[in-house]
């Protein structure tokens, strides 16, 4: 019995123990809240860690909006690359509608005067066209008719224009030249056969350039029927969009337009004429045959034509004239030039000021910016476009009326400032004494 004894309150103890190590909040024991404490704090140092590590993994974590705003770049990149890949295949398109547009603005008086006496615009617009057509058609086939003849008859008569020129250089030069010998050396030689061959090659790409440039003057002149037939119906659809303050301005900066490119055709067509008419004297004085219509095509093309105009209207002359004597050809190049220096810098600047009322030297570096821009349409365009945008915004520059000072007009006071320099310094040498 007393073993058995002995052995309970052994049991009784590990019973004890453990259900005070199972069950904590049992034990009376005041070390434990210490115990407690310690394993709080570790547990409290492991939550720690435990938070550090999720901030940092909150942090290392990439934001939201950051992958919107790399699709939202992408596809804004994408877009710009769309839209320079689409402009650059449609500037000649663009190209070809501002040209339309500029001439719907040309020939808006006759059409707009036509209709106000009860024609429809769209038959006004038609004759406009048809007389503008039936000019240049019966021009174009009158010089062509001449040149073809003046060819054939240059073809003929090379052999004396060779014998003529041979001559001189023997006579001048103390040569011994013979016209078959320079005919076999011509002939024979390599230059001339890979030019022969280059001209063959070119035969389609001429062909091709020639049918692009009449596609593009038809699509030229459809725009600006349609510009010139519907400028009402146009002026309509774009007011609509806008308030009625902003109607005003739009109406108003269509009717500068109008007047200044009108103005610009009549200052072109006025050094048209006098272009012709020096140079039908010139022709005349020379004996070169088809003076009117060489005359007329100077004057047209080399207004009309910009940058290489004034060089296709003189190659023309030249070339007939040279049919007549080979040294008219270098009185008409050089008459050409003379005349080209004069109507640049004294013609052009005065008439193109008056009639499209810009400085001349606007008027000079507006050419030459349009030029750099747009080619010969920005040089054909560029006046009148800068005297409309220099006409538009004058009307909302203030100005103020300039004060009465000689050196506004220029005048510097020379003489006042000198006097009165003068005066100062005897002024102060009589009160030096004094002091």
């Amino acid at each position: 019995m007393a073993p058995t004894d002995d052995s309970e309150p052994t049991d009784l103890t590990a019973s004890t123990d453990s259900t005070a190590s199972t069950d904590p909040a049992a034990s009376a024991d005041p070390v434990a809240p210490a115990g407690r404490g310690d394993t709080a704090g570790d547990g409290g140092g492991a939550g720690g860690g435990d938070r550090a590590s999720g901030s940092a993994a909150a942090g290392a974590r990439m934001p939201r909006w950051l992958p919107r705003a790399l699709v939202l770049a992408l596809a804004l990149y994408a877009c710009f690359l769309l839209g320079s890949w689409a402009f650059h295949q449609l500037v000649g398109l663009l190209v070809n509608i501002l040209l339309a547009f500029f001439l719907a603005l040309a020939i808006e008086p006759a059409v707009g005067r036509m209709a106000a006496r009860g024609m429809r615009r769209g038959l006004a617009t038609f004759l406009v066209f048809f007389a503008v057509l039936i000019f240049g058609v019966g021009f174009v086939v009158l010089l062509g008719s001449m040149l073809a003849g003046q060819i054939v008859d240059m073809v003929e008569n090379f052999p004396q224009y060779l014998d003529s020129l041979i001559n001189w250089i023997n006579e001048n030069f103390h040569t011994d030249l013979s016209r078959v010998e320079v005919q076999d050396s011509v002939l024979s030689s390599e230059w001339l056969q890979k030019y022969v061959q280059n001209s063959a090659a070119g035969v389609l790409d001429v062909s091709a350039t020639v049918l692009g440039g009449l596609f593009r003057l038809l699509t030229i002149f459809l725009f600006s029927f349609y510009f010139a037939a519907d400028g009402p119906r146009l002026r309509r659809a774009l007011c609509s969009v806008l308030p009625p303050a902003r109607q005003t301005e739009v109406l108003r900066a269509w009717e500068i337009a109008v007047d200044k490119t009108g103005g610009y055709l009549y200052s072109r067509g006025l050094m048209a004429l006098i272009s012709g008419v020096a140079h039908f004297v010139l022709f005349e004085i020379l004996g070169v045959p088809y003076a009117p219509a060489l005359a007329v095509w100077v004057g047209l093309v080399s207004q009309f034509i910009p940058t290489i105009g004034t060089y296709l209207a003189g190659a023309l002359p030249m070339l007939i004239a040279f049919t007549v004597n080979p040294w008219y050809a270098l009185w008409v190049l050089g008459f050409v030039v003379v005349y080209q220096q004069f109507e640049n810098y004294v013609l052009q600047p005065k008439l193109t000021s008056k009639t499209v009322d810009i400085h001349p030297a606007v008027a000079f570096g507006s050419v030459i910016a349009g030029t750099a821009l747009l080619g010969a349409v920005g040089a054909l365009i560029a006046i009148p476009a800068v005297a409309t945008l220099q006409a538009f915004l004058g009307a909302y520059v203030k100005r103020y009326d300039v004060t009465d000072d000689p050196r506004v007009h220029g005048h510097r006071r020379y003489g006042e400032a000198v006097v009165a320099r003068l005066q100062k310094a005897l002024h102060h040498k009589k009160e030096s004494p004094d002091s």
